[in-house]
């Protein structure tokens, strides 16, 4: 059986027509949980998201910040190359596992 999953749609629009058309985009963040990305002289600048969106991307950034503050600490003492390279080792050792994985 296959559960029908909702479409969650991104849409791109100017600073100006974001503002002309604030209400809508609104509504659309609020109940079809869309995003909206405001670009200012074709650039991204900001993005409208859903308060529940919101809030775990602030969970996930403080849990990122919080794993980078522990490996900082774990590696306070050792050159910054040693470091580089064991973090690198153990990157592509659990890519290695996670290949196998996939493989298998």
């Amino acid at each position: 059986m296959m559960l029908e999953q909702e479409v969650k749609v991104i849409t791109q629009t100017s600073a100006v027509t974001f503002r002309q058309n604030l209400g809508e985009m609104l509504n659309q963040v609020q109940y079809r949980h869309d995003s909206v990305v405001i670009n200012k002289d074709g650039k991204p600048v900001a993005a409208l998201v859903d308060a529940r969106l919101f809030e775990r991307i602030r969970r996930m950034q403080a849990r990122f910040d919080a794993l980078c503050e522990r490996i900082e600490a774990g590696y306070s003492g050792v050159a910054e190359e040693i470091g580089m390279a064991e973090i690198d080792a153990a990157i592509a050792e659990d890519r290695r596992v996670q290949a196998r994985r996939t493989a298998g």
